[in-house]
């Protein structure tokens, strides 16, 4: 029983069930034995591998569309350039590398600010970025960023915000708890609280979950807020559905394998796939301008992955060149164990110019 597992007990004990939404939260971020708080998530060693640590191929891309941005908003001579959740700190330093080779009056304008929560990753990231080429500035909150021109990006952020469930049974939808079952393990059951289902939810069959996201909601909303004042546009890359549908996506990772969810508390990763209409709808309710949700194979071959992936290859040995070949194909490849259907990229701005690829007659 792992230490966090021990705390859980005491919390049902002492109060009762708990939600699901809590649960995720003490896993992930609790300040003594939460996840992201003392163990290694990234990498061949960790739980799981993302795309920037795949190949740099990705934060290039990422770091075009950025220059194609701010050429589009007609380049503002201040920018914020925004990262949330930005895991080892690679993404940003491939960013600003090839801002610098693409657009060194973007990086000269440019200040870079992180919003990171944890002081572990933070002190990764500080090392990653030490030779960076844009002034850096970590916050734990969005907010407390200057106000200002944004270009904002994001990538497996939205998937590690905690989740409610709720299960269809003979009373109706119920949240999904967890408790101490007659086993002496950690058990769902369903709970007290109703829900009035949204309009995708109304035919349901008895045992179906299905599984909401306010936090997500609230956040997206917050960054649609401060690209309508401050103008700007931004990124959410992520893995997930286009439209809001029912059914249980909460899983765990660990060792780079699925694991129960209810086991190993805090020495595994939680996460659920993102509901992107949901998220589109929050932005929108803040007036910003959201396009439509495109796959991020699509994204990244658009913006030239594949032109560069063979610049990186030439002249280099065929080793190296299959391992290029291999990482763009994970990267943007539609067949199993690849990222290219399964994640999707949203793009929202404070108005409706549009920023390659999005906008124009390929989405």
């Amino acid at each position: 029983m792992t230490p966090l597992e021990k705390k859980i007990r005491r919390l049902i004990d002492r109060n009762g069930p708990i939600s699901v939404n809590e649960y995720m939260a003490i896993c992930l971020y609790d300040p003594d034995h939460g996840y992201y708080t003392h163990q290694e998530p990234f990498g061949v060693s960790g739980d799981f591998t993302t795309a920037p640590e795949i190949s740099q191929l990705f934060g290039e891309m990422i770091g075009v569309w950025l220059v194609l941005a701010w050429q589009a908003y007609s380049r503002p001579e201040a920018v914020r350039l925004v990262e949330i959740g930005p895991g080892r700190g690679t993404l940003m330093a491939d960013v600003q590398r090839v801002i610098g080779e693409l657009a060194p009056d973007l990086l000269a304008a440019a200040n870079a600010h992180l919003v990171e929560t944890s002081p572990r990753l933070r002190a990764i990231q500080q090392k990653t970025l030490k030779t960076a080429s844009a002034p850096i500035h970590w916050h734990k909150d969005l907010d407390e960023i200057e106000n200002g021109f944004t270009l904002l990006f994001s990538n497996e952020l939205f998937d590690a915000i905690p989740i409610r469930q709720f299960v269809y049974t003979d009373h109706g939808w119920r949240e999904r708890t967890i408790i101490v079952g007659n086993a002496g393990k950690l058990a769902f059951q369903a709970g007290p609280a109703a829900l009035d289902p949204p309009a995708w939810a109304q035919d349901a069959s008895l045992g179906q979950i299905i599984e909401i996201a306010p936090a997500r909601e609230a956040l997206m909303s917050r960054i649609g807020a401060r690209l309508v004042r401050e103008g700007g546009s931004a990124l959410a890359i992520d893995y997930g559905h286009d439209i809001s549908k029912p059914g249980e996506t909460l899983q765990a990772v660990r060792r780079h394998r699925y694991a129960d969810v209810l086991s190993t508390p805090g020495e595994c990763d939680l996460t659920s796939h993102v509901d992107f209409e949901a998220l589109a709808n929050a932005a929108r309710l803040e007036g910003a301008h959201v396009w439509p949700v495109i796959s991020q194979g699509q994204f990244l071959i658009s913006l030239g992955l594949l032109e560069r992936a063979g610049a990186l290859g030439a002249q280099k040995t065929a080793v190296v060149q299959n391992e290029i070949r291999h990482a763009a194909n994970r990267l943007a490849g539609t067949g199993s164990g690849q990222m290219g259907n399964l994640f999707r990229v949203l793009c929202l701005g404070s108005d409706a110019t549009p920023v390659p690829p999005f906008g124009d007659a390929t989405t």
